[in-house]
């Protein structure tokens, strides 16, 4: 921790100010300022790309206790616009700790402000949503009107999420996932050697990878860049000797399979599709969603996460709206409907599925709710191996109570799922790292 600190301000879109002491990085921010409930992974929420464009207010009071460990991060680096505490923890201590969390955002150009009063700011932002602000120094003579009425300016001159290309600016987030030995299945491992998983990277955090590495599956990302194709998405194997990188993706513990399918280019058909997690409105991805309408025209089994769950949801015809202040935390009580069973989920996003938008010719119901605001929380098809869910199975941070999904996944490319059964189908082992 720096041994001296100066005065900041945070001010909001609507002329609000919340003064406090800067740490991290000595830079300005400005961005979109959501909060996060969750009382602890304040690491892996900093780098979750789906943040990206953020700044995140950290509900709970003291933040930093046990330092930053490498292993733990969710991405390459961190993403958040900033970060905004009640107290930064003055010393932190954990065996696996490498630096306190002021040095790893200092390092990373990321700048925090803290003693900021965050209850007052969460409420204002419950009862106002979401609202863009700018973090800067105070100036040495006080915060002046002049100075105040400027950072409004500035906050109000923003662009939405909606008009930034997020998804691009985060692009191979998920490339540089290490192999994870570990393996949970040796049964599903085998279910799926004619071919890898393949998953999406619209930002994806690195657990979803290892999620399914521990489950002995080979994995390929593929960027969901502005030339994604059905085919670069189907075909994402190189030759044998050849890099995954040339053909616009990354290889992620790959092991040499045999070729699948037919027609130039394929090589080693994907066993099943994960559209993963990412930062942003789904609607500013048409081309993204109009490769995902195309998958679904093949009868490679599918799986949605967060962005990809709203992803397939347009796909199939669906629209998406924005919530009033997102879901952000570690605690978000949702139901499946063909169950009645309640589960503790981890959530980071800002736009919803609309219910009643899914076509009734589409295949697709809603599964899953939101008991908090009865927002759409998962969808659905009524008869393929297609399904998706708005929180995150893989949590970090959060409850490992929902890996069981990435099983029920495995299950389903080898013809052993049951969509009607995805919620009696518990897995107890813990699979987080």
């Amino acid at each position: 921790m720096s041994d001296s600190y100066s005065p900041g301000v945070l001010v909001l879109e609507d002329g609000t100010v919340y003064p406090g002491t800067l740490f991290g990085a000595p830079v300005e921010a400005a961005a979109e300022v959501v909060f996060n409930t969750g009382m602890a992974g304040y690491q892996e929420i900093c780098t979750d790309p789906s943040y990206r464009g953020q700044m995140v207010v950290l509900t709970h009071p003291q933040v930093g206790n046990y330092g930053v460990d490498a292993a733990v991060s969710e991405s390459t680096r961190p993403w958040v616009a900033a970060l905004i505490v009640r107290e930064l923890a003055a010393y932190h201590h954990h065996w696996s700790a490498a630096e306190s969390l002021d040095a790893y955002l200092r390092r990373h150009g990321v700048p925090g402000l803290q003693d900021v009063d965050t209850r007052a700011l969460t409420r204002r932002l419950r009862t106002r949503g979401t609202l863009r602000g700018v973090l800067a120094p105070a100036p040495a003579g006080g915060l002046s009107a002049a100075y105040v009425e400027s950072l409004v300016e500035q906050a109000r001159a923003l662009p939405s999420l909606s008009d930034r290309d997020v998804v691009g600016e985060v692009a191979g987030a998920a490339v540089a996932v290490p192999p994870d030995p570990q393996s949970l299945s040796g049964r599903q491992r085998a279910g799926v050697r004619a071919g890898p998983v393949v998953v999406l990277d619209c930002g994806a955090k690195h657990n979803i990878v290892r999620s399914l590495q521990r489950r002995g599956v080979p994995v390929v990302v593929v960027q969901a860049t502005a030339g994604l194709t059905l085919d670069a998405l189907l075909s994402p194997l190189p030759a044998l000797g050849e890099r995954a990188d040339s053909h616009g993706s990354g290889s992620v513990g790959l092991s040499p399979l045999p070729t699948v399918g037919e027609g130039p280019g394929v090589r080693g058909r994907p066993a099943g599709v994960v559209l993963a997690n990412g930062p942003g409105d789904p609607a500013a991805l048409p081309h993204v969603a109009a490769v995902v309408r195309e998958l679904l025209a093949t009868d490679i089994p599918i799986v949605g996460i967060c962005l990809g769950h709203q992803l397939l949801a347009l796909a199939a015809g669906g629209t998406t709206s924005r919530l009033k202040y997102g879901h952000h935390g570690a605690n978000h009580p949702v139901k499946d409907l063909r169950t009645g069973r309640v589960h503790i989920t981890s959530q980071n996003h800002e736009f919803q599925v609309d219910a009643a938008s899914l076509p009734p010719d589409a295949g697709f119901y809603v599964s899953h709710v939101n008991l908090n605001d009865g927002s759409v929380e998962g969808i659905a098809h009524r008869e393929r191996p297609i399904f998706s869910v708005q929180f995150h199975p893989e949590g970090c941070p959060g409850p490992q109570d929902n890996q069981y999904l990435f099983d029920y996944f495995l299950d389903e490319l080898v013809g052993r799922g049951q969509p009607s059964a995805v919620g009696d189908r518990q897995d107890t082992r813990r699979a987080d790292r």
